[in-house]
């Protein structure tokens, strides 16, 4: 078996970044940059308020109440044309620029308007409730690097900066298929014997959808070697990355394997770890291939470990794995000393300060609902065959879940 970290690293070092090509934003979430995000202005390009109110000089409200003479009102995406001097003010929206010769903006609560003055209840100093020109971004700032997800508020700044088709990896094309005879459609309403509905598709598929690929979903195949072959050809041609699930391990109708020597390479195909030892990767021509086994929590493990991090740094992604943080487990578990072990846990935090970590459910292979539960996977290394309650342990971060309740609205 191939330790499982010299395994992640031939993966990714048989995986390069896509091609680069402009992306409208509306398209672009998700996707990783392949040129950095310059600021080609200042943001905000003007110095303007941050409070509907009064735009004033900060020496003419340093004793009030004091009443002011305005001279005209300005609204958010208008120019003022008047100065402010001692003894005048402007009525300002916020968002609009800050008039000539005013140094601070009185918020609207704090004055008693008339027809044509305003009288100032409190003082202000100078520079209050003014957002300077270049106070989140200054011109020429490198704001966003390569290799940087597009992520919502990321997608905001490169609006803002007009950057509205930034160059980007283009979105990897993965082809995914289960594989035998035993597989049947989630809508079949009535299993035959010996048969089960598919879960490993429609898992595989959530998860690269989530990450943002297309999806090529080519249904379920059965042990038929033609037919697995001519499906394997076609998605080889037509994808980035193929995918399967079953057929991976030692059996008779195990036929993924087989082909996969027959119409390409095998680079590996077991992996010390559990789930997921049978993992074949390989290539159908030069069309990186990942045969994940046929459990559903070893679909889901092997995703992580493997496909998710491979089709991360396609799209030209620096980060790709997910993030790990120290946690406590709060039972005893026995391990395989063979294997790097990952557990499905739950995931709170504790009164101690550190996270603690408990088991999501029985941890077979099978147990999907314990996945389904799990906030992470608890990272076990090769050597240990039992972990005591109490333990450090790394947690591999599946997800930080929503943790309070509409009736769980707290005053802050």
């Amino acid at each position: 078996m191939k330790p499982l970290p010299q395994a992640q690293r031939e993966v990714l070092a048989s995986v390069a970044p896509l091609p680069a090509e402009h992306i409208d934003l509306v398209d672009a979430a998700g996707l990783a940059l392949a040129e950095p995000i310059v600021a080609r202005h200042d943001l905000p390009p003007f110095a303007n308020s941050a409070m509907d109110g009064y735009a004033v000089l900060a020496s003419d409200v340093a004793a009030t109440p004091v009443v002011l003479e305005v001279l005209e009102d300005v609204a958010a995406g208008s120019v003022p044309t008047k100065l402010v001097t001692p003894g005048t003010a402007i009525k300002i929206m916020t968002g609009a620029p800050m008039p000539a010769g005013a140094d601070t903006v009185v918020p609207v609560e704090d004055t008693e308007p008339a027809p044509s003055s305003v009288t100032i209840l409190a003082s202000w100093p100078v520079g209050a409730s003014v957002r300077p020109a270049g106070d989140d971004v200054a011109s020429g700032t490198t704001v966003l690097d390569v290799g940087e997800r597009l992520t919502a508020a990321r997608l905001g700044i490169c609006a803002s900066l007009g950057y509205h088709s930034p160059l980007v990896r283009r979105r990897p094309r993965v082809a995914i298929m289960s594989t035998g005879d035993e597989i049947v459609p989630p809508e079949t309403a009535e299993l035959a014997p010996g048969k089960i509905r598919d879960a490993n598709r429609f898992t595989l598929r959530g998860n690269l959808e989530e990450l943002g690929v297309e999806v090529v979903d080519l249904g379920i195949i059965g042990d038929d070697a033609d037919r697995l072959r001519a499906t394997f050809a076609t998605a080889a041609a037509n994808a980035d990355v193929v995918v399967s699930s079953g057929g991976v391990s030692m059996g008779e109708y195990d036929l993924v394997k087989h082909l996969l020597g027959e119409l390409g390479s095998v680079d590996f195909w077991k992996v010390a770890m559990k789930p997921a030892k049978p993992f074949a990767f390989g290539r159908l021509s030069d069309t990186p291939f990942f045969g994940l086994p046929g459990n559903p929590v070893s679909v889901a493990v092997a995703y992580e470990q493997f496909l998710r991090p491979a089709l991360l740094q396609m799209m030209g992604a620096t980060q790709v794995f997910r993030p790990r943080l120290p946690g406590v487990l709060d039972q005893d578990v026995g391990t395989d000393l063979g294997k790097v072990v990952f557990l499905r846990v739950t995931v709170s935090p504790g009164d101690d300060g550190h996270l603690h970590a408990s088991l999501s459910g029985a941890q077979g292979s099978n147990i999907l609902t314990a996945l389904a539960a799990a906030d992470a996977l608890a990272v076990i290394p090769v050597g240990t065959s039992e972990v005591a309650r109490g333990s450090l342990v790394e947690l591999e971060m599946l997800r930080m879940p929503e943790s309070r309740t509409a009736a769980e609205v707290t005053d802050v």
